[in-house]
């Protein structure tokens, strides 16, 4: 080594150093401090945001499975109800010996109207039906249906 030459001041410094005094590194502990208890609080509040979020989804979950519970049951119902009824029995027989009685063929708008049914109704008789009469596309007008003896 070199005399006179300091061996800590001979090396390079990085960067300059900074020398504080105790009240500056106290007043910036507190300061770090302060902006860490507010970042914390703020975390916080999303959590509890996410906390209600979660909550609220959670009670809409629970809302759609009682309303699909609901709908099963309406379903069910719905199918064992749609088995024939005996009044539709025996308009089922009035429009099989109607159809019958026309050659086994006819429109199905005439034959509701004969019936004085409605259109859900009919459809309904229709559809219960399907063992034993057809239903098909008229040849010359495809919006109308010919119902078919089978």
């Amino acid at each position: 080594m070199q005399e006179g030459v300091n061996p800590i001041s001979a090396l390079p410094l990085a960067e300059p150093a900074i020398i504080l005094t105790p009240s500056k590194l106290d007043e910036l502990l507190k300061s770090a401090s302060c902006k860490a208890q507010e970042s914390i609080i703020s975390l916080q509040d999303e959590l509890r945001q996410a906390k209600e979020r979660e909550s609220a989804a959670n009670a809409r979950l629970e809302h759609l499975e009682e309303n699909q519970a609901i709908l099963f049951s309406l379903i069910s119902k719905f199918k064992a109800e749609s088995k024939p009824q005996p009044m539709q029995k025996d308009r089922g027989e009035i429009l099989v010996a109607l159809l019958a009685a026309n050659q086994g063929k006819l429109l199905a708008k005439d034959a509701r109207q004969k019936m004085h049914m409605s259109k859900t109704r009919f459809s309904l008789l229709v559809s219960s039906l399907k063992d034993e009469i057809e239903s098909r596309p008229y040849h010359l007008d495809k919006r109308q249906a010919v119902l078919i003896l089978k």
